[in-house]
């Protein structure tokens, strides 16, 4: 085996070594139920206060109740739309062009956020473009998507592309940027250049900048789709935006928004996925109290 390769496994062993120095322990599991109940409640007491508002405004006669429907009356639709197989699948539709779209987006990020951040150049040539695509709604981009692909399931990802691939990029670049310069003049001293290093000291370094650019994706990626659904009516795919738009040219509010509710559940859950692996990650390298 040759000399320098040798070396750079040697000095990618003595890197993982430090960094398992730096981990912090594995917290004991403790009293499971009472962490999820402190997690749980202020969530479901928002809940709580949001359904008694709502009651209240219809209560107020604001609008009439088939314009804005109680509480009582959407929960019932929507517990009766959750039993039916064309229910499930429209979620299934959407959900499936979500994360296709968002791994689309993840692996296109980033490759140009590790580019971006290798190369000097490139980073003064698409650096601010990739923070002005970001900052750009994405409601803007279907019309061209549309001229490009018609009325398509092309037309919705193209869109939810553009719209999360900017911020995973952002979120790699970040992270690489505040990589401590200690630790770079490490991995140099121990020999490690190229892919070596990326692989073993930066990208593990940059990873909580990264799921924070994965879950900003994420949020652009999923207003993208609603969107696109909304807008772009593919015939023959029912999917929860199309539903939504069914209902809204038929005046049945309540099912509107019994839709608008389960894109708001949709929503929690993914976040609350992102937020377990960003605190599982923050305690394993030691950047939380408990």
């Amino acid at each position: 085996m040759p000399t320098e390769v040798i070396t750079a496994d040697k000095a990618a062993d003595e890197v993982s070594g430090l960094d398992a120095l730096e981990l912090a322990p594995r917290p004991d599991k403790g009293d499971r139920g009472r962490r999820i109940w402190n997690s749980a409640w202020p969530k479901l007491l928002a809940v709580a206060i949001a359904i008694a508002v709502w009651q209240l405004v219809v209560l107020s006669e604001w609008k009439p109740t088939y314009v804005l429907p109680g509480p009582v009356d959407v929960f019932a639709d929507l517990k009766e739309l959750a039993t039916t197989p064309d229910f499930w699948d429209g979620v299934r539709l959407t959900l499936t062009r979500a994360f296709t779209g968002f791994l689309l987006a993840v692996a296109i990020g980033t490759v140009i956020g590790a580019a971006v951040s290798r190369f000097a150049p490139l980073r003064a040539a698409i650096g601010s473009l990739i923070t002005g695509l970001q900052t750009m709604p994405s409601i803007m981009w279907f019309p061209l998507a549309i001229l490009l692909f018609q009325l398509s399931e092309s037309a919705i990802m193209f869109v939810v592309v553009i719209g999360a691939a900017p911020s995973v990029a952002n979120g790699l670049i970040s992270g690489i940027d505040y990589v401590p310069r200690t630790w770079l003049r490490v991995g140099q001293v121990l020999g490690m250049t190229g892919l070596s290093k990326y692989r073993h000291l930066i990208l593990p370094a940059s990873l909580p900048s990264f799921i924070s650019g994965l879950k900003q994706g994420w949020a652009f990626s999923w207003r993208s789709l609603m969107a696109g659904e909304l807008l772009v009516i593919v015939p023959g795919a029912l999917s929860v935006g199309a539903r939504m738009q069914n209902a809204r040219d038929l005046h049945e509010a309540s099912l509107v928004i019994s839709y608008i509710i389960v894109v708001l559940i949709i929503g929690i859950l993914i976040d609350i996925l992102f937020n377990t692996a960003d605190n599982a990650l923050r305690k394993r390298w030691g950047l939380t109290g408990n």
